[in-house]
């Protein structure tokens, strides 16, 4: 039997970004509860409405079971509690389509909170790293999270002549999107001067390669078309959503390219575009290094041209080749949690509803793409695509 496809088979009707980057006060499922409300209410639904959810490692205590009690939750037909570090979200949205489309679910809700700035799990923290396979095979070597994603910067300028210079910009347009963001984490602009001058954390990559470490969090509703036509808000349609795994192959692991590889393809296929059809991508960015080899893998440019792909404002909002990351992104704006899939679904929505803010709205905005990473570059990871459009 030919697959099924989710393409048109539901909506994104909501989505809502915590507004505050310390949240000192409040615990993990308060920071939940607050998102989730802000979504559903984006959405003009309640939890009353809600039969299914989904949620990730950054949870607390049993997860899904926990929150949705917690939440009040009492109509549940569905839950998914899916783990693969950043990119989580984005598979939960493709799986709260899949799961709309087969009928167990018509308003799912989808969550993430953290607290790392203010005593909550640090970078990496929130998975189970100690009862894992690898874990008594790479800990004796003391890797680091940075060390691991410069490792693949390092390859990359190897096998292509990607410079520091060229990372940096990807920073810079980072940092003049974040300027307009009144919640952005670092609202100054900077230069490639300044990225290159600022102290090296793991060598080739400096401070402001690094992405920003924040509480916050972030909530998303998925409906189905029969829900969102009694909505007065615009929705984003769910048109592609691929997901993919890279493993370290028993140590012969290739640096240069990402899961995206896999996940790209896919979600392009679904939704019967191609990568010069996208008006604006919202891309994982934990590190500059992620985002080039990102744009690479999933087919924005040549494999080894990342680096003249971004440069002279190839990313800069509203009319550079590709406008990214609008809100600042994971380099500057917000990285809740250590995990920056869900941002770049909200932003995403922003941009096809046009609420962006008007120095970075991308005009006449039709096909946006999403994608996060999860793991890290060096050793596994999971990758998710998501291609969404106007709700026309």
């Amino acid at each position: 039997m030919p697959p099924v496809s989710i393409r048109g088979r539901a909506c994104i009707a909501g989505v809502y970004e915590h507004p505050l980057r310390e949240i000192p006060d409040r615990t993990v499922a308060q920071i939940h509860a607050e998102v989730a409300l802000g979504a559903l209410a984006d959405a003009g639904l309640t939890l009353g409405d809600v039969d299914g959810y989904f949620c990730a490692g950054d949870a607390p205590g049993f997860g899904a079971l926990s929150m949705a009690e917690y939440l009040g939750l009492r109509d549940l037909r569905y839950l998914d509690s899916t783990e693969t570090g950043g990119s989580s979200y984005l598979i939960h949205i493709g799986h709260a389509a899949a799961a709309i489309a087969a009928g167990k679910c018509s308003v799912a809700l989808v969550t993430l909170a953290g607290k790392p700035r203010t005593g909550g799990a640090q970078p990496g923290g929130s998975g189970a790293f100690g009862s894992a396979p690898e874990f008594a095979f790479e800990s004796l070597w003391g890797p680091t999270v940075p060390g691991n994603y410069a490792l693949a910067a390092q390859r990359h300028m190897y096998e292509f002549g990607t410079t520091s210079a060229q990372l940096a910009e990807i920073k810079v347009a980072a940092s003049q999107h974040a300027s307009h963001n009144p919640h952005a984490f670092l609202r100054d602009v900077v230069t490639v001067e300044e990225v290159l001058a600022s102290p090296m954390v793991s060598d080739p990559l400096h401070r402001l390669d690094c992405c920003v470490i924040t509480d916050g969090g972030g909530a998303v509703v998925v409906v189905s078309p029969e829900v969102a036509r009694t909505l007065t808000r615009p929705v984003a349609r769910i048109l592609g959503h691929g997901e993919a795994t890279k493993n370290t192959g028993n140590g012969r692991i290739d640096l240069t390219y990402t899961g995206a590889v896999w996940s790209g393809p896919r979600a392009f296929a679904e939704a019967g575009c191609t990568p010069a059809d996208i008006d604006y991508a919202s891309i994982y960015d934990s590190f500059t290094i992620t985002v080039l080899i990102t744009l690479e893998d999933l087919g924005f440019c040549e494999r080894g041209r990342g680096g003249a792909f971004v440069a002279d404002g190839g990313l800069l909002a509203p009319h550079g080749r590709l406008p990214f990351n609008t809100d600042g992104g994971g380099l500057c704006n917000n990285h809740p949690a250590n995990r920056g899939g869900m941002t770049k679904v909200i932003e995403a929505v922003r941009q096809l509803r046009g609420e962006a803010h008007p120095a970075v709205q991308v005009p006449d905005c039709r096909l946006a793409l999403a994608h996060g990473t999860g793991g890290a570059l060096s050793t596994r990871m999971g990758s998710a695509t998501l291609i969404l459009g106007r709700d026309e």
